[in-house]
């Protein structure tokens, strides 16, 4: 690695290097992987080492007040007949999968009203576990939903120490040792099975005890197999229905490859992790690291939607996998997703969510699209459009985030994963405990100022993730120093005995640049959030669900103009656009008061319309237009419910 001025760095007490380097190992003080596992680079940490701050904070106090934080008020399938608090009302997933994200969500905000609301839940769920180690309602015999409950249980422990959650974890998998392989292939326990190999892992490294890898190994061996699949890749063309097509199921399973490679430590389970992802953005990608699948793969035209659940299940497995190989390139992708995909597919109140979201989605209505196999209520924005499966399991996706943003190193550090205003309290070094609090505006913003309090000096490594997008050009100041330098690793790891208040600002270049999507149109990006038209914007409430909640689905149809062309020099975008940046809002992600605006010209074609209730393809660039060249504004993509983001280029 090449740093300028590193000298200042060894003068202050500093030594920087480029990720995987050799250090002397200081040993992790969390439960990383034990022998029989393949050890990762990084560490999950338990839930509420990392807790939200600034907009992000305000973003999960959103989410409580919306529909995570009320939905079992009034949605029958997780009232007080659920069978997963002793009813017998809905008895497979949805109880698990609401509490996934709820159970994070309130212990990271520390929010009493969503733990006592919690409570009625698990107290059910820790009393439920049968003799013979089965757990949940009597009625459910399938062990799909399980698996769910189980990542609950995980991070239920993590947050309270509550003995009775690893109980019926252990009674479970004792169950699992001695009952028959039942993973078959074309079930959902058996394409999802991946999901009990996580709790699997996270036993055996808190206990020590090797069944609980047999189990694992039992598992992976009689049920669907992933990395085939993602290798060979036989769903090149939209349209194909079925288990490995299903895009929640794909979401879910792009971290099965490196669970293989954790169990084997076989290169060709890591290459398979990689080819997953390189496939999916060939055949089926959307801007801002989504893959098109309503309810299928369907491919890579703007207008084919991407089921939320997809979304939230591809950050949980990207989460996975960086702490697995330690790449921040899939970190990158995580803050994609994260920053854009999820925000871009709720109400900016939280209070609605669609099914299939859209890169360009110039219409919101109940209508039929050309979706490989989802119904006309897909793109609303509402309680339960098409299916109720995401009502249920989109409340994943913000807490989760946070939980993954930083991470334990094996030498005693501590790595920023994912960057955005927050704090991690953790153990470091030889067993300090170290405050470091990161103060920033990101993604909106790219100034990240960390700041590490601690009891006494205490010297351990912190890693620093470079974006791919930065390449390589970031600067960092620290004791009134400004120190440029350029990184060939994905991260960059200042170690040194550090002072109580010490801080460090990592600048990271927010530099428009452009990508090349469908028939040659272009999307913008800075930093890691991708632009969209800014339509205007008109809600029409279908159907209300609670007198005193807002809860609703809307329709929201276009008031201004969207089908434009950009008059762009696509190489060099900064010549022809024009940032604005303020302080995010309360609301970070409103449509009003967006953080961010980009002003560009445009001009309108008036031969790009509608097809299937959706905007056809993008005319392929270069385009004529012989009508006016006018101001358009572009907004973060998260900002929007109406949005072009994939656009035809105007010739010059």
């Amino acid at each position: 690695m090449r740093l300028v001025a590193i000298v200042v760095l060894v003068a202050m007490g500093v030594q920087m290097r480029a990720m995987g380097q050799d250090t002397k190992p200081m040993g992790s003080q969390y439960a990383g992987n034990r022998g029989a596992l393949k050890a990762g680079v990084f560490v999950p940490l338990p839930l509420g080492a990392v807790r939200p701050s600034g907009w992000l904070k305000d973003q999960l106090v959103i989410q409580a007040n919306g529909l995570t934080g009320h939905l079992d008020e009034f949605w029958p399938d997780l009232g007080a007949k659920s069978s997963w608090k002793g009813g017998d009302g809905e008895g497979w997933e949805r109880g698990p999968y609401y509490l996934d994200g709820l159970v994070p969500l309130a212990y990271l905000l520390n929010d009493q009203r969503l733990i006592e609301k919690t409570k009625p839940w698990m107290e059910w769920m820790l009393a439920s576990s049968a003799a013979n180690g089965w757990f949940g309602p009597v009625k459910n015999k399938d062990r799909w939903p399980l698996a769910v409950a189980m990542k609950v249980l995980t991070q239920y422990y993590e947050a309270t120490g509550d003995e009775r959650a690893m109980g019926v974890l252990k009674r479970y998998f004792d169950y699992l040792k001695t009952a028959p392989p039942d993973w078959p292939a074309k079930e959902w326990r058996g394409v999802r099975a991946g999901e009990n190999v996580l709790t699997a892992y996270w036993l055996y490294n808190r206990t020590g005890n090797a069944d609980y890898v047999a189990v694992a190994q039992s598992i992976l061996a009689n049920c669907f197999d992933w990395s085939n699949e993602f290798t060979t890749f036989p769903n090149v063309q939209p349209g194909r229905q079925g288990h490995p097509t299903h895009g929640v199921n794909i979401g879910m399973a792009i971290k099965y490859p490196g669970l293989q490679y954790v169990l084997t430590g076989d290169e060709k389970f890591k290459k398979a992790a990689y080819e997953a992802l390189a496939n999916l953005d060939k055949h089926h990608g959307q801007v801002g690291g989504r893959y098109s699948c309503d309810e299928h793969l369907a491919g890579r035209h703007p207008s084919q939607g991407t089921e939320m659940c997809a979304v939230v299940e591809e950050m949980f497995s990207l989460s996975h996998l960086v702490a697995i190989f330690g790449d921040g390139a899939m970190a990158d992708r995580l803050e994609m997703l994260a920053y854009n995909g999820l925000p871009g597919t709720t109400t900016a109140d939280f209070w609605a969510h669609q099914y299939d979201q859209q890169a360009n989605q110039v219409i919101v209505n109940r209508a039929k699209r050309a979706w490989v196999s989802n119904g006309n209520d897909s793109n609303l924005y509402g309680l339960e459009p098409n299916f109720g499966c995401c009502t249920a399991n989109m409340h994943q996706g913000w807490p989760k985030l946070v939980s993954h943003m930083w991470m334990a190193t094996g030498d005693g550090g501590l790595a920023a994963v994912v960057y955005g205003p927050s704090e991690v309290r953790a153990k470091v070094g030889g067993g300090s405990i170290v405050t470091v609090t990161e103060t920033t505006d990101y993604p909106f913003d790219g100034t990240i100022r960390i700041t590490v309090q601690s009891a006494q000096a205490v010297e351990f490594p912190l890693y620093l993730r470079v974006p791919g997008w930065a390449n390589g050009d970031v600067a960092i100041q620290m004791g009134g120093q400004t120190i440029s330098g350029q990184a060939t690793g994905s991260f960059l790891t200042l170690k040194r005995k550090w002072q109580p208040g010490d801080t460090v600002e990592l600048l990271l270049p927010m530099k428009l640049r452009t990508e090349r999507r469908y028939n040659n149109a272009v999307s913008i990006l800075r930093g890691p959030l991708v632009f969209s038209l800014k339509i205007g914007e008109r809600f029409e409430k279908l159907k209300g669900y609670s007198e005193k909640l807002a809860a609703a689905d809307w329709a929201v149809y276009p008031e201004t103009p969207w089908n434009y062309g950009l008059v762009l020099d696509a190489a060099k975008p900064e010549g022809s656009v024009t940032v604005r940046s303020q302080k995010p809002t309360a609301v970070p992600f409103a449509n009003e008061g967006a953080p961010v605006t980009l002003k560009v010209k445009g001009k309108l074609l008036k031969n790009w319309g509608m097809v299937n209730n959706s905007a056809d393809a993008p005319p392929a660039s270069p385009v004529e237009s012989a009508e006016p060249a006018v101001d358009l504004q572009l907004i973060p993509y998260g900002c929007t419910r109406l949005r072009v983001t994939e656009f035809p280029v105007v010739k010059p």
